[in-house]
């Protein structure tokens, strides 16, 4: 593991936080966990997260599951990351004009995509969405599994209404039931290029959107609550509240962290 690195991981069978909210600074990243509600039926956890983080380098690779059944497959996902760390972290260094991000999309789908690890995803029980985001200078990178949720505030696209990168895929996993082991492999990737000014990165598991009474289904919500410069942690906190609050049983998980971009973004030939 890189010295200059910061690393992070947590599967919900470890600690579940069921009627406990968690928020967690990870340098400048927050992950904030709530396991939800025993009132409403909640006895376990199967979310996870795993968080890598290199500011001498200038990135971030951030990690979400949502397991069901049980956690084993987002556990098998954490430490199979884990082992390829190391060349997960050379990938990243490369220069962006050798195509950083389109080896690092190779790697990761070589790796789901091996006999080794099918096999491997064939003895757990249960399987998970997994969506992985990789912020590298202004661009942000993603892959999903199933109904992960990634969100890019910033003011310009606000105007815009425009707050969702991915959409989420149902009937999608890895595990027992998985995507990579059909004919033809299911999943989303994209990149999305970041403003110029304070951007922020935001994924969520499903909990917090499927929250009884939907306090946060509509994504300008979740926006606003980091409005009038509140705090990361407490915003965080105040949303696991809102959920706790409305007796969600769902598990929630959230990473998110801003990011300040200097360089100017892509605008219009005629703006």
């Amino acid at each position: 593991m890189s010295s200059d690195s910061t690393y992070f991981r947590w599967v919900g069978s470890e600690q579940n936080f069921v009627d406990d909210i968690n928020v967690q600074q990870i340098k400048h990243v927050t992950v904030g966990r709530f396991g939800g509600n025993s009132s409403a039926g909640q006895y376990k956890n199967e979310d996870g997260c795993m968080l890598w983080i290199n500011e001498k380098e200038d990135w971030e690779f951030a990690v979400l599951l949502d397991a069901h059944n049980t956690a084993e497959s987002a556990e098998l996902i954490v430490n199979l990351l884990e082992i390829e760390k190391a060349n997960f972290e050379h990938i990243l260094r490369l220069d962006m004009k050798q195509k950083m991000f389109q080896q690092l999309e190779e790697k990761i789908l070589s790796l789901f995509q091996s006999q080794q690890v099918i096999s491997a995803c064939q003895n757990v029980i249960g399987e998970t969405a997994c969506l992985i985001v990789v912020r590298r200078d202004k661009y942000v990178w993603w892959l999903s599994v199933g109904d992960g949720l990634l969100y890019l505030f910033h003011s310009e696209l606000a105007t815009l209404g425009q707050y969702q990168v991915n959409q989420r895929q149902f009937f999608e996993w890895i595990g027992q039931v998985n995507t990579f082991e059909q004919e033809v492999p299911c999943y989303s990737v994209g990149i999305k290029e970041l403003r110029q000014g304070v951007n922020r990165i935001f994924l969520t598991t499903d909990g917090l959107v499927e929250c009884p009474n939907e306090p946060y289904s509509n994504p300008e919500n979740i926006y606003d609550t980091f409005g009038n410069d509140t705090d990361e942690e407490e915003a965080i906190k105040n949303m696991l509240e809102i959920i706790q609050k409305n007796n969600v049983r769902d598990s929630t998980t959230i990473i998110s962290w801003p990011i300040i971009i200097l360089k100017k973004a892509t605008l219009p030939s005629n703006g």
